[in-house]
């Protein structure tokens, strides 16, 4: 018999339906009805071919068959268990690998993983600078930071309403900086192209011009007073959290969205 075809239930049934010799009692531990363990043991007499239990004057009693069949059976399910806890145990890693954006992860998020990280000092964290899909499970990420329009088909949470915001520093000039995601016309009228976001937000703190960059990034160095707002438009792109449904379950994971979300 195919692996993918074991009648795992049915062996579960069948294992509860032994230690009690009672279909009553297995269905009060397996929270079913006595009707349903009855079921499911017919099922497995017919799927293996054979004879399970025997009904006499004294209740149910084990046939030679199901006698032979039922250490290596309890030992597979103690396996069974073995492997569960031992898969489970990878929940108790207090490491997380997540991927960001490079200007993301220096404007915004270094500093609140160094801020998160003060609430356990058992927590290590994983950089990965990226600013398109990764595989998830190529590049063991449990979270990912995306400039998107949304979760796509991870689950995902939004860090704030998308916006941009026009920037400068005192006194700086009227001159637009570039990067690839700023809009086309200051692209073109840029003399200066740079990079990424990040780059552009840092040559408007040195006075070189302004820069059109998400408010998100920027309300770091807007509050600190290092460049003023001149402009905001709202944006249909924002920063998302962003994991498949396994990731985004476990417990260390939740615990990350929950902190940098601020929920």
């Amino acid at each position: 018999m195919k692996r993918t075809h074991l009648p795992l239930n049915g062996l579960r049934v069948f294992d509860a339906a032994a230690r009690h010799l009672s279909f009553t009692r297995a269905a009060d531990e397996l929270a079913v009805t006595p009707a349903a363990v009855g079921q499911q043991v017919r099922a497995l007499e017919d799927v293996l071919g054979v004879v399970l239990f025997r009904r006499t004057a004294k209740g149910l009693e084990l046939t030679p068959e199901a006698e032979a069949g039922l250490p290596a059976l309890r030992d597979a399910f103690l396996q069974l268990e073995e492997s569960v806890r031992a898969m489970q145990a990878g929940q108790s890693s207090k490491t997380l690998t997540i991927a960001a954006p490079r200007d993301f992860t220096a404007k915004w998020l270094a500093p609140r993983l160094a801020s998160y990280a003060k609430s356990d000092g058992e927590l290590r964290f994983i950089l990965i600078a990226a600013d398109s899909d990764l595989d998830f499970t190529e590049a063991n990420l449990d979270l990912a930071i995306r400039l998107v329009d949304g979760p796509g088909e991870n689950e995902g949470l939004r860090l704030a309403e998308g916006a941009m915001v026009t920037v400068s520093a005192p006194g700086a000039p009227d001159l637009p900086i570039g990067w690839p995601g700023c809009p086309i016309d200051e692209a073109r009228a840029s003399p200066m192209m740079l990079a990424d976001a990040g780059l552009a937000l840092d040559a408007a703190i040195a006075g070189i011009g302004r820069a059109c960059v998400p408010a998100l990034l920027a309300e770091g160095d807007i509050a600190a007073g290092r460049v003023k707002v001149v402009d905001t438009q709202p944006s249909n792109p924002a920063y998302w959290l962003v994991a498949p449904l396994p990731q985004w379950r476990q417990k260390k994971v939740k615990a990350l969205v929950a902190a940098l979300s601020g929920e």
